[in-house]
């Protein structure tokens, strides 16, 4: 394996399949069987999942809902999604947990930097639920920071291209794709692979990220092992 521990970043919109809401068990079931794979191969897995599927706490401050409890509202959102994956990793056999930067002991551990690396060592899939536990930073904010606080060596951001382009490639043609790129290009260029301040992030600790297409069976296996897929910022 070229990485031996990852932090996966999932959108909450990944969830929804062809649906317009929501979450689609099948797609769930899909991104299970893709994690499934790689856990055993033994690399161990951290994830981060969004919750836009559901309600995205920018949306509901623009349209004139307190931004504090837009974004609380959409940290409950990734909380479903995160319960979601782990009710179906946990029926193909994969033992998982659920840690959560609100506290809600029902539900979800409360997440601990130690306890999560534990988790890992142990052989389990670690989904990390209601981004940073604060309000103001997305969800990819979250995957940067959990990232390196786990000491992961990849940050995977699954999305529904096969990489990053010079523009977007559904609406442009003459789009590029990067096999490589730096991350000042990636902000100087404006390009929307995460938001700068989770680009920021990485950059500065050094930890890179790959930018792929997860719809495509066998990706993210591929994409452990090494292989040439998607777009690496680093």
């Amino acid at each position: 394996m070229k990485f031996k521990r990852i932090l996966l970043k999932l959108s909450g919109e990944a969830l929804m399949g062809e649906q317009k809401y929501g979450i689609d068990p099948a797609v769930v079931n899909m991104i299970a069987d893709q994690v499934k794979a790689i856990r055993e191969l033994g690399v161990e897995v951290g994830l981060v999942i969004g919750g836009g599927n559901i309600f995205r706490g920018v949306a509901g401050a623009t349209k004139g809902m307190d931004r504090t409890t837009a974004d609380h509202m959409g940290m409950l959102a990734t909380m479903i999604n995160a319960l979601a994956l782990q009710d179906a990793l946990e029926h193909k056999g994969v033992n998982t947990r659920t840690l959560s930067g609100l506290e809600m002991p029902k539900v979800a551990e409360s997440y601990i930097r130690r306890r999560a690396t534990r988790h890992l060592e142990k052989g389990r899939v670690v989904i990390f639920g209601a981004g940073t536990g604060n309000p103001y930073f997305s969800t990819d904010t979250a995957a940067a920071l959990r990232g390196n606080e786990i000491a992961a060596e990849v940050v995977m951001k699954a999305t529904n291209v096969d990489g990053i382009y010079t523009a977007d490639p559904k609406q442009d043609p003459t789009a590029t794709r990067f096999d490589r790129i730096c991350f000042q290009d990636v902000l100087e260029k404006g390009l929307r692979v995460m938001d700068a301040s989770a680009i920021a992030l990485c950059m500065e600790n050094r930890l890179p990220i790959l930018v792929f297409d997860m719809n495509k069976p066998g990706n993210l296996v591929a994409a452990v092992q090494g292989e040439p897929v998607g777009t690496l910022v680093s």
